[in-house]
């Protein structure tokens, strides 16, 4: 006598081959998909040093701006910290409605990171988000022009050296950065700036912050930067 297995065994078996064979191809083609895409570039991808072009030129055509250099540190083509260094002036006079001339010199610097946000982010091109923390710390001359007061006839003339100020903020900002050819780098950003907490002496608000700008309408800025990659 031949004695038939049960219909529900073979089907048991059959169900438990088709399961072997699908995890087997399963494993087989997740490792053949991570192989694709394992990414082979190193985190630390060097640095750049870049200028900021449009602060000079505002130097040159007005009497505020400021120098400044950045140094910035390439982790994947993905994410970069940075830290800016820069030196401000202003030499503002004859102001028409207060005739007060203002002047101060200082250091500033910037430190924050960027981050790629570009699918491609190997191409040497980048679309970027970026945050900072600033910080300055300056001395100001503020005076006031001989003048006698119509009135009451008394002299309004006034004099202030060296007083000293100081301004946290921060800024948030957008930026292109093109590769124009081998290290050489053109870059824009826009930024939107925030005081954090600021002294500004016994005169009241200051003119002009190094870093900052005019303290009444330096909410927005840009650099527009030339870099070179190392």
């Amino acid at each position: 006598m031949i004695r038939r297995q049960p219909i529900c065994s073979s089907i048991s078996r059959l169900a438990l081959s088709l399961l072997l064979l699908l995890l087997c191809g399963t494993e087989a083609g997740a490792q053949r998909f991570l192989k694709l895409e394992k990414d082979s570039i190193p985190l630390f991808r060097g640095f750049a040093v870049s200028f900021d072009m449009a602060g000079a030129l505002q130097m040159q055509l007005s009497d505020y701006g400021q120098y400044e250099g950045a140094l910035r540190l390439n982790l994947h083509d993905q994410y970069f910290p940075i830290f800016e260094l820069g030196l401000g002036h202003a030499n503002h006079e004859t102001d028409v409605i207060t005739g007060i001339s203002y002047k101060t010199t200082a250091p500033y610097f910037r430190i924050g990171a960027d981050v790629n946000i570009m699918n491609k982010k190997h191409t040497g091109n980048r679309v970027f988000v970026g945050i900072r923390y600033a910080f300055t710390s300056y001395k100001v001359d503020i005076s006031h022009p001989v003048m006698e007061d119509p009135f009451w006839k008394w002299d309004t003339t006034y004099e202030i050296i060296g007083e000293s100020c100081n301004m946290h903020w921060g800024e948030v900002l957008f930026g292109l950065d093109a590769k124009v050819f081998g290290p050489l780098h053109l870059g824009w950003s826009g930024r939107y700036r925030f005081r954090l907490s600021h002294k500004d002496g016994a005169m009241g608000k200051t003119w002009y912050v190094p870093g900052y700008g005019l303290q009444d309408s330096s909410t927005l800025g840009y650099t527009f930067y030339i870099s070179f990659d190392i």
